[in-house]
């Protein structure tokens, strides 16, 4: 006969496996219910792994219905696990799309095995297997969009480039479904979009001596129709609604008068100009000594004071919160404040251009100033902090220190790049210079004056930015071997296709390409960097001002000797000299002193920073499991 303890004992143990066994059935029913749906929760803070609004809104404008087929050899055993990982990312993100295209996106993945009809399909839609061993095996990581007799691709999807998924695979859906691209026009003094030659390739390259079209407007191409317009041109062709005007040198007054009349009819200006351009080969040494950026500097003329813009191009900014490594002549890296290293802080939050950027880098970047005219409004893109300073041009392109050595805060914000918008009045009242001869003379036979526009036929736009290197490849892009591709380093790319697209009316694209994910900076250790990068520039200076100091007083002891005494020092020289080395001594110490002190702060951040990191969660985690476990029992004994 069983006891009741015992009776009671067996129910409960009874109770405990029938509520572990419902408990298991209900998480698989569960499973098997929710399998059947694509539920997600995108916790993160940028929502990276949400199609954006702008996605959307180009999904809902489709006319007709969009196949994208993915193509990645999933079965190729050599493949590694993190790249499978990433694919299968890929294809989650398309089915997004399928979802929220809503019939008019149809998603068709394919394994290009070997010798398979899929590796046949990847081939003739652009995406190429690439050898990934040496045994011979391939990787097929690509994407193809297919509408109508329209199609294009994504050759690889490169995994460094994840932030830019999202508007890759957008634009690639635009640019089948909207095969007539818009005309955009080209005015540069540097081959932007590449000088082709008719010498023979080399090694399979390129024709020798070409220059390769800039990441900048190879990007661009995918869009848009890239017009060249000549240097030289008189007029801007009536189809051209947005043309872009880089490093806009010694251009002449006919060509400006094209310029200005193209703004005044309503077209939409981007203008880079440049103080100092580093990749302009220039003019030579002997030029650039003559004063200013030499052959390497850049402006609109009389446009910019029709516009109320003073652009100086005898002046460079300098900027200390966004200086950035360099390595000067002497193979010294130093922090180099004419790199400007910009951050979100020096974006423009409320300009749709610029509100997602979070980085760019501009190069012996030039400042506007604007007094807004009757009609206009300027808006500043792209800004320096306020511990920024203005470096004469001439010294800089000569002395790598020269912007710390000439350093003077300003307490002001230059502006790096500016947009103009309103009621534009002409810079040439008097119509359309005359014609000139090679010597600059007037062409006596010329026609008569042609009179243009006087003023807005509607509200113009223009962009104006104080650096063409920004465009430029050595700061755009890493070029990189695997596979053939170059990566963005920052975001310089980002805002000038914003631009572009914002211009010529695309701000879908632009809310897509903003989403970019760069690392964040630590803020709390920048500025102790720039607070001890002040201090020292102020000791700095002090030290070579003592050196002048010194030296002059040598050289007037010197003067007052006589001819045979010229090759000795005199005990008072001997002083002076032996001061002065005390106080490098000193002044050195004192250096170190700053720099030990920084390197020690930062360190005791970066350890708070990790015990926070190693100890807050477990720490939470017991708090909470103390405080449930009194709480129980404050209920038991209640």
């Amino acid at each position: 006969m069983h006891s009741p303890n015992s009776t009671l004992r067996a129910w409960r143990i009874g109770g405990g496996i029938a509520g572990v066994l419902i408990l298991l059935a209900m998480l698989v029913a569960a499973n098997l219910i929710f399998g059947v749906f694509r539920l997600r929760a995108d916790l993160t803070q940028e929502r990276l792994y949400t199609l954006s609004p702008g996605t959307r809104a180009v999904l809902a404008d489709l006319r007709h219905p969009v196949t994208l087929q993915f193509f990645f050899n999933g079965s190729e055993p050599s493949l590694p696990g993190p790249l499978k990982n990433f694919a299968a990312q890929v294809r989650d993100l398309l089915g997004e799309y399928e979802k929220a295209g809503a019939g008019k996106i149809v998603m068709e993945p394919y394994d290009p095995a070997p010798d398979s009809d899929a590796a046949d399909l990847a081939e003739s839609q652009g995406v190429a297997g690439q050898p990934i061993n040496a045994e011979g095996a391939m990787l097929y990581l690509g994407i193809a969009a297919v509408c109508g007799d329209q199609h294009a691709a994504i050759p690889v999807v490169d995994p460094r480039a994840e932030a830019m998924l999202e508007y890759n695979i957008t634009r690639l859906i635009q640019n089948v479904a909207q095969p007539e691209k818009p005309v955009v026009g080209v005015l540069s003094t540097l081959p932007v979009l590449g000088a082709p030659s008719g010498l023979p390739p080399m090694m399979g390259g390129p024709p020798k001596g070409q220059e390769k079209t800039w990441a900048a407007f190879g990007d661009l191409r995918e869009l848009y129709n890239l017009r060249q317009v000549p240097v030289s041109a008189e007029t801007i062709a009536p189809e051209i609604k947005t043309l872009i005007v880089v490093h806009p040198k010694e251009l002449s007054e006919r060509t400006l008068y094209a310029i200005d009349q193209f703004v005044l009819r309503g077209g939409r200006l981007i203008a880079c100009l440049d103080p100092f351009c580093t990749v302009d080969p220039g003019a030579g040494d002997q030029m650039a000594m003559m004063g200013g950026g030499g052959g390497r500097s850049s402006t609109l003329g009389k446009l910019l004071p029709a516009w109320g813009v003073h652009f100086d191009t005898d002046k460079i900014v300098a900027d200390i919160e966004a200086a950035t490594p360099v390595r000067g002549r002497d193979q010294q890296v130093v922090e180099s404040p004419l790199y400007l290293s910009l951050r979100a802080d020096n974006l423009n939050p409320k300009e749709i251009a610029t509100a997602s950027l979070e980085s760019m880098m501009m190069v012996y970047a030039g400042s506007f100033t604007v007094d807004e005219k009757k009609g206009l409004t300027a808006t500043p893109l792209i800004h320096s902090s306020a511990r920024s300073s203005l470096t004469d041009t001439m010294a800089a392109q000569f002395d790598p220190k020269a912007g710390l050595r000439d350093y003077k805060r300003t307490d002001k914000q230059q502006w790096l790049a500016v947009r103009i918008e309103g009621h534009f009045t002409t810079a040439f009242p008097d119509g359309q210079p005359a014609a000139r001869n090679a010597d600059g003379s007037a062409q006596t036979n010329a026609a008569a004056t042609v009179k243009g526009l006087a003023e807005s036929v509607t509200n113009g736009t223009v962009v104006l930015v104080g650096d063409v290197d920004c465009l430029a490849n050595p700061y755009t892009v890493q070029e990189m071997d695997f596979m053939g591709i170059s990566q963005p380093v920052n975001n310089n790319i980002a805002f000038f296709g914003n631009l572009v697209d914002q211009l010529n009316g695309g701000p879908a694209l632009i809310a897509i390409r903003s989403r970019g994910r760069t690392q964040r900076p630590f803020s709390r250790v920048l500025a102790m960097q720039n607070t001890a990068t002040e201090r020292w520039i102020e000791q700095e200076k002090a030290l070579e001002e003592k050196l002048q100091a010194t030296q002059q007083h040598i050289k007037e002891l010197q003067t007052r000797k006589d001819d045979k005494q010229r090759l000795t020092l005199n005990p008072r020289q001997q002083q002076a000299i032996e001061g002065f080395r005390q106080e490098v001594v000193n002044t050195r110490k004192q250096l170190k002193d700053v720099r030990r002190n920084l390197r020690e702060d930062i360190e005791a951040l970066g350890m708070r920073i990790k015990l926070i990191n190693i100890l807050a969660i477990p720490l939470l985690i017991a708090g909470f499991g103390i405080a449930g476990l009194l709480l129980r029992r404050n209920r038991a004994k209640g």
